[in-house]
């Protein structure tokens, strides 16, 4: 249930309507509280008899009417600004980074407290009145409306300034970044219930698990689209409460179509249909991709900025070498990072899962195989991808993350010496012998602890 509420959740927050939304509620009910407040005779008397003194009831709508009607302009005017940073930034950076400029709160926030006023103004405004010898104007509220034009004001100039910074390459990157080291921190141990020790070899614990049971089944996908998240607690404590095993054959990214094997069902019972139901329900399938479980998402969108970066339209290296920079970053912190068992187990201790588990070297691959691919003339991107890799190199003790690693440098060094020559090639050439040398370094020093 709680991945649900969290893949709901990030929906919302990429949503450009959710908090001008609620700030609009929030101007109704200041609005009434407020005329409210004018209303009480008591407190009029004692505490607002300062306020706006000479204004009458049509000075009041005056007043009111010019900044609703000002302040529904400017709404407009920030939503074309919006729209056109939009179409902007889909056009350099590629159309899945419009989502990092949706979610920006401040937009949101600049937004709705234009819709905000224009709503409060508006409300304010009926409850002025004169007639049968009696006149009310909401002094209070009036004085409040002046205060939230000034404050539109001071927004207004805020959202120029940071809407210009934000379509900035360098800031469209780190925004990118942020959202990448917040998935690693929550992804990296995984939550997905306990894991089974890796150093026994899953594989066989896997096809040990499932000697167990004398029925099996697929369990095929009921619709098609994206795998967005799974509740694998969800799961764990289905299959242990019915006692099953699931072999799972997707992990969150993968593209489903209808009827294919989605996972392998193994029992000693046939399979129901009401089960059937509530093993699917922990699935959660989208017509997009969501970061909530999908390590590679933020990964993807820096591949796509650095490879219109090397695109012969925009002819941008220095965008793609920062790109390369914050996959480095990101490959660093998992460097020597535990990676989740693809074996879940159950409180009880027996297996109850097998995960398509991520690993380090799909991680790389998809960090640096298309930079590799598409920057293969351009020097600087290739010696960046070295010095790179290098990086990583001297924070990992795994052979098995070094062996990925280093596959990755040979590629780059079979790529520059058929495309390079000179003292471009050089260059290259002693950035992949340092590689080299750091990959030999950690494994003589894993020897000499052994």
């Amino acid at each position: 249930m709680r991945t649900k509420l969290l893949n709901i959740w990030e929906s919302i927050r990429i949503s450009f309507w959710f908090i001008p939304g609620l700030m609009g509620i929030g101007a109704i009910a200041l609005a009434f509280l407020l005329v409210w407040v004018d209303q009480t005779e008591e407190i009029e008397k004692k505490y607002l008899s300062f306020l706006l003194t000479n204004v009458g009831t049509e000075s009041a709508r005056a007043i009111l009417s010019t900044i609703a009607s000002s302040m529904i302009t400017v709404a407009g005017t920030v939503f074309s600004i919006t729209i056109v940073a939009l179409t902007l930034a889909s056009s350099q950076f590629g159309p899945r980074l419009l989502r990092t400029f949706m979610k920006d709160r401040r937009n949101q926030f600049v937004l709705g407290t234009f819709i905000a006023t224009f709503i409060y103004c508006l409300l304010v405004l009926q409850s002025v009145h004169s007639f049968d010898d009696q006149t009310f104007v909401p002094r209070l509220s009036i004085s409040f409306a002046a205060l939230l034009t000034l404050l539109s004001a001071s927004v207004l100039i805020y959202f120029i300034h940071h809407i210009s910074i934000s379509i900035q390459a360098d800031q469209v990157i780190a925004a990118v970044y942020r959202d990448l080291e917040q998935n690693l921190k929550r992804l990296f141990p995984e939550e997905l219930g306990k894991g089974a020790n890796q150093n026994d070899g899953e594989d066989l614990l896997a096809e040990k698990e499932i000697s167990n049971y004398s029925l099996s089944c697929k369990i095929k996908a009921p619709n098609t689209g994206y795998l967005q998240a799974i509740e694998g607690e969800r799961l764990i404590k289905l299959a242990e409460s019915k006692d099953f095993f699931i072999r799972i054959h997707y992990r969150p990214r993968h593209y489903i179509t209808k009827g294919s094997p989605l996972a392998e069902f193994h029992s000693n019972f046939e399979l129901t249909e009401e089960l059937k139901k509530s093993i699917l329900e922990c699935f959660i399938v989208g017509a997009q991709r969501s970061p909530e479980q999908d390590t590679e998402f933020a990964i993807h969108q820096l591949v796509e900025i650095a490879l219109r970066g090397l695109s012969p339209s925009i002819n941008d290296p220095y965008t793609a070498m920062v790109c390369v920079d914050r996959l480095g970053s990101a490959l660093a912190y998992l460097a020597d990072r535990a990676f989740p068992s693809k074996l879940r187990l159950s409180d009880g201790g027996k297996i109850r899962v097998e995960a398509n588990a991520e690993t380090f070297e799909g991680i790389t691959n998809a960090a640096f195989n298309q930079i590799r691919q598409h920057g293969q003339l351009d020097v600087a991107v290739q010696i960046r991808l070295l010095e790179t890799l290098k990086v990583i190199m001297d924070l990992t003790t795994s052979p098995k993350r070094m062996k990925a690693l280093t596959a990755q440098a040979e590629l780059i060094h079979d790529s520059v010496s058929t495309n390079l020559s000179g003292s471009d090639l050089a260059d290259a050439l002693a950035r992949y012998k340092a590689c080299m040398a750091a990959a030999k370094s950690q494994k003589a020093a894993k020897i000499a602890l052994v």
